[in-house]
């Protein structure tokens, strides 16, 4: 049982490798807008406007700004990820009183993917704040909020580990787990539903790679849904602490609401 448990643990790590590097090849230029129009949203009318901007000033290199973390973070996120949810799924069934080859609820599989989220949690902090401030680097110089010469992978860790210390890279952890937590949650909680849908009766384990990709596109955005504001809070949280702004989470989600239009981040 041991050896089985440790070989699905590899399969788990290798898929969630495998997934995280493919993640970011195909969306690391949506995420980069993303990114900055969550922290810059007066810089950019929309989607469009952003990547002819950016294509504009900084080039199509623009758009990988951060590839690296991004690359680092995804793996690391969904290795550990995938991993833990296995032991995640046997910590539900002894919660719930069931034999370990008991096949858990759609219901469950999200209570346990929700649970593995926290552990991914912690390291994912550090590398998605590396990866965001690159994204946002342009908007930061362009503003006047920091000076030239911060446009590497190095030169941001090297600017966390003199302002603030080791520490320092967890800079939005808690708006973070409030991000992972919830939104595996529905994750898992989607992507199961959609097996169970496509499955028909039959066992979701003979469904074929088309019905997989359907679900985890479904789960995708279902996570999304359930928690773009608090993911839009985090990035302003690590991309602006750097010009020395400490608003925590519950500070920058009012400024936001307050401020600004929940529907698309324009100034009141």
């Amino acid at each position: 049982m041991r050896i089985n448990s440790a070989i699905q643990a590899a399969i788990d790590l290798t898929a969630g490798a495998a997934g995280g590097t493919a993640c970011v090849v195909t969306g690391q230029p949506f995420d980069t807008a993303k990114v900055k129009m969550q922290t810059f949203p007066d810089m950019y009318k929309g989607i469009v406007d952003c990547f002819v901007k950016t294509y504009k000033q900084v080039g199509f290199r623009g758009f990988y700004k951060g590839t690296t973390p991004a690359l680092v973070a995804n793996i690391a996120e969904n290795s550990v990820l995938f991993m833990c949810y296995g032991f995640c799924q046997q910590i539900v069934r002894k919660i719930v009183g069931v034999d370990r080859k008991t096949k858990l609820s759609d219901l469950q599989n999200a209570a346990a993917g929700s649970f593995a989220s926290a552990f991914a949690t912690l390291v994912l902090c550090p590398t998605e704040l590396v990866k965001c401030r690159l994204q946002a680097m342009h908007e930061m110089q362009l503003s006047g909020k920091i000076i030239q010469g911060h446009n590497t992978v190095w030169s941001v860790v090297k600017g966390v580990i003199q302002k603030d210390g080791p520490l320092g890279f967890y800079r939005g952890l808690s708006s973070t787990l409030l991000r992972e937590v919830p939104g595996y949650f529905f994750f898992f909680g989607g992507y199961e539903l959609s097996r169970t849908f496509f499955a028909s009766g039959r066992s979701k384990d003979e469904l074929g790679p088309i019905p997989l990709l359907l679900s985890g596109g479904f789960g995708g955005s279902c996570l999304w849904i359930a928690v773009y504001p608090v993911d839009c809070v985090k990035s302003r949280i690590q991309v602006l602490s750097m010009a020395g702004k400490q608003t925590g989470f519950m500070g920058t989600f009012v400024t936001v609401v307050r401020t600004e239009d929940p529907r698309d981040g324009k100034k009141l």
